[in-house]
């Protein structure tokens, strides 16, 4: 039988994570995690604003954080309002406002991101990816094309109970250049209800096999339960 996040488990180093699906009682989720190999990457934890509407990347160490580039590092990895945006990068701002317009989730991303493409980090040209939970759920990714150019491809999530979606900057292969994920969103299974179990369960499949190095940094999971109300577990390496 097929285990929680076994697929990615498999993954030696999949960069940043997104997981949207719906859980047994039919909870929407989004999940986000986050892997680093470099130190500036490591020097980052998730953490829920005051007002409990944005989980933020945020550094552990600024000078750390400073041998890398801060523009690409920090940003708000979740935003929850009338929908959820989630996105490895600065972009997530640009979903949220589109949630008004009441357009299907593809068409939402589709706008929000016109104007963005893969990350300028060479030589790994990370791709961006994003996703939203609005009157149902769709993931994207704009990754590096052979030639330079953007290519963007975005797909719908069917919300099943029990089953979610994955995508992530990488194939999981830890080389240098890291290759971009490939393909359709993978499925995962969400056996649980409960957020902070559901969290648990992400950080651990993001752990190394055995003798392998630990690239995990932090993993985020928000329930919008069916009543419309939130639940928001965190957990950051640096804490645990």
């Amino acid at each position: 039988m097929e285990r929680e996040f076994e697929n990615l488990a498999r993954m030696e180093y999949p960069g940043r994570v997104i997981v949207i699906g719906t859980s047994p009682k039919g909870y929407g989720i989004v999940m986000y995690a986050i892997t680093g190999r470099s130190p500036s990457s490591q020097a980052r934890m998730l953490e829920i604003d005051a007002d409990q509407t944005r989980i933020l990347v945020k550094p552990t160490d600024e000078e750390t954080l400073k041998s890398g580039d801060p523009d690409l590092l920090i940003y708000p990895a979740i935003i929850i309002g009338e929908g959820i945006a989630v996105s490895n990068g600065k972009q997530t701002a640009d979903i949220t406002p589109l949630f008004k317009e009441k357009k299907k989730p593809t068409d939402i991303l589709a706008s929000a991101l016109s104007g963005w493409s893969y990350e300028p980090d060479e030589p790994n040209y990370t791709p961006r990816i994003s996703g939203c939970l609005f009157n149902g759920a769709a993931l994207s990714i704009i990754k590096r094309a052979d030639d330079g150019s953007a290519v963007r491809n975005y797909f719908e999530i069917p919300l099943t109970p029990g089953r979610g979606s994955m995508i992530a900057t990488y194939t999981g292969i830890n080389e240098n250049p890291l290759p971009s994920f490939a393909g359709e969103p993978v499925d995962v299974i969400l056996s649980s209800d409960n957020a902070d179990t559901a969290v648990a369960a992400f950080y651990e499949a993001l752990g190394p096999a055995d003798g392998g190095k630990d690239f995990r940094v932090a993993a985020a999971a928000v329930y919008r339960n069916t009543d419309g109300s939130i639940s928001v577990a965190i957990r950051n390496r640096h804490e645990l």
